[in-house]
């Protein structure tokens, strides 16, 4: 079926098709009365925009490109959701993409954004990604890009990032004021920047109570409720380990479920902290303490920072950092 055109709809009302267009793009040079009429005769017929064309002649597209390691995550929604609250008011839509933690995917994607001509790019990478040449390729050919959640300091442009090294330092803190001193790290591959900042702040924490860091007690690759749980029955069949801070809420689950398959309880043989605040993480038993970071600020500044280098050539190069929260609640209290 022939798709209906300005033209279409201007013979429809009798009118120019320069009026059509006016009245579609909300020109205040058509009456309020004129536009509803092009609206409604525009909806009866079908009539869809060409998206691709409007761009061209306008010289910049209004779709901007985001791509997420996961949308089921807590974060990543959360701040997808504050990025299309920034840009939709503002005239742009929204094209997501996952790398599923995969560095191929991220790549297919970053083409894929490229090909749809998008007006910028907010990304986090994979897990994966330890070469950042795809995603400088992008700022090489002058479009602008917002790295928040994990990001390079290697690429230009700006960072938004959460403060994840002040984050696992309070978490750090609390389990050594609660009386433990034997404390493990579940955490991500530390070539990533998330999990390089989170380990930092453990260790800090650790060093400023001069309590050891011990090389077995820090465990790699250990951010799902299966990594979780097999780590966790490593480390406490090989270790002495007394608590367990978990750079993410789903190893912190596994974490838990370890340690009562066998027989111990938390918070009272094995304290646990996670980080992110999943949705969850108030409904286990017991209440999981943990980090919650500040998806909305981060979105909202992402969203904030790419309108002000597309629409003004800003040349923004800083990386900001959002505060986190520790959340105390019953799985590192011993009582």
């Amino acid at each position: 079926m022939k798709r209906a055109t300005i033209i279409d709809i201007a013979k429809a009302l009798g009118v120019t098709p320069s009026t059509v267009s006016r009245a579609l793009s909300g020109s205040v040079r058509v009456s309020v009365a004129t536009r509803k009429k092009v609206e409604e005769k525009a909806e009866e017929l079908g009539y869809q925009p060409n998206v691709m064309a409007s761009s061209l002649r306008r010289g910049r597209s209004d779709t901007i490109g985001m791509l997420v390691p996961r949308v089921n995550r807590h974060f990543f929604s959360h701040v997808i959701s504050a990025v299309e609250q920034i840009l939709n008011p503002a005239g742009y839509n929204l094209l997501i993409c996952q790398s599923y933690e995969r560095l191929y995917n991220e790549k297919l994607a970053l083409q894929a954004l490229l090909k749809n001509r998008v007006a910028g790019i907010i990304m986090s990478h994979s897990m994966e990604t330890d070469n950042f040449d795809h995603i400088k390729s992008i700022t090489n050919e002058n479009i602008p890009l917002i790295q928040f959640d994990r990001a390079s300091a290697t690429v230009a442009g700006p960072r938004i990032i959460n403060d994840n090294f002040s984050g696992a330092y309070m978490a750090v803190k609390h389990l050594i004021k609660s009386g433990y001193k034997r404390i493990a790290h579940l955490t991500g591959a530390l070539s990533v920047n998330v999990y390089s900042e989170r380990y930092r702040g453990y260790r800090y924490a650790l060093e400023e109570a001069s309590l050891p860091l011990l090389e077995e007690y820090v465990l790699e690759e250990a951010i799902t409720k299966e990594t979780g749980f097999e780590r966790t029955r490593q480390l406490l069949e090989t270790t002495e380990t007394d608590a367990i801070f978990c750079a993410g809420d789903f190893s912190a689950i596994g974490a838990i479920q370890a340690i009562q398959s066998l027989g111990m309880k938390v918070p009272d043989d094995i304290g646990v902290v996670g980080f992110a605040n999943e949705p969850f993480a108030e409904l286990l038993t017991p209440k999981l303490t943990t980090v919650e970071q500040n998806a909305y600020d981060v979105g909202n500044k992402a969203a904030r920072a790419l309108i002000e280098i597309i629409e003004k050539g800003s040349l923004i190069t800083d990386e900001e950092i959002i505060p986190v929260r520790l959340l105390v609640r019953e799985s590192s209290i011993k009582f």
